[in-house]
């Protein structure tokens, strides 16, 4: 089972540099080793927007399938997520697939109080009653210290190019988040 806190903010938008929160979020996840590198996990999120004037607070449910596979202290990930994403006043079902690669920055295994490196490359499809499918692309960098067994932190960029097949805009955030492991 993993607890996350998170937080997001804006560092670029269409040609305009900014720095403004755009949300805090709470998950939790519980995943059934099917074996040492398969996972099924369920969770859900909550996501306040409303604090910082950003949009509709959000809850969604997210269904995911894990396969990791280690070599030399690289690890590498695909990851599929089916969501439900609830707003005030729509719903929106969205597809995912991540390519992810992390390894510790020390050696050939994360130890505690070590530092280890994060980069993924996500495409998204969103489907909706009320707008058009839109395909999304996410490529993401992050370093993060394992603090103890049961704690780690993250921080890094996120560079989303959103709406590719309507109307694209690109976006760069800034994510720093907390992950309990229990």
């Amino acid at each position: 089972m993993n607890i996350a806190l998170r937080s997001r903010y804006i560092l670029y938008s269409d040609f305009d540099v900014q720095y403004l929160q755009q949300q805090v979020d709470f998950l939790h996840f519980s995943s059934l080793k099917l074996s040492y590198n398969h996972r099924l996990s369920l969770g859900f999120l909550y996501r306040n927007r409303d604090w910082f004037q950003r949009g509709s607070d959000e809850f969604r449910l997210t269904e995911q399938f894990n396969y990791t596979k280690q070599k030399l202290g690289v690890r590498y990930g695909h990851r599929i997520r089916f969501e439900q994403r609830f707003f005030k006043t729509s719903t929106v079902y969205r597809q995912r697939y991540r390519f992810a690669v992390d390894f510790p920055l020390n050696g050939e295994k994360l130890d505690i109080g070590e530092t280890y490196l994060i980069s993924a490359v996500e495409s998204l499809l969103s489907l909706s009653d009320l707008y058009q499918p839109e395909t999304d692309l996410r490529l993401t960098a992050q370093i993060g210290w394992q603090l103890s067994q049961a704690l780690k932190l993250q921080t890094g960029l996120e560079h989303r190019l959103e709406a590719f097949n309507l109307e694209t805009f690109n976006t760069l955030f800034v994510l720093t988040s907390a992950v309990i492991k229990i």
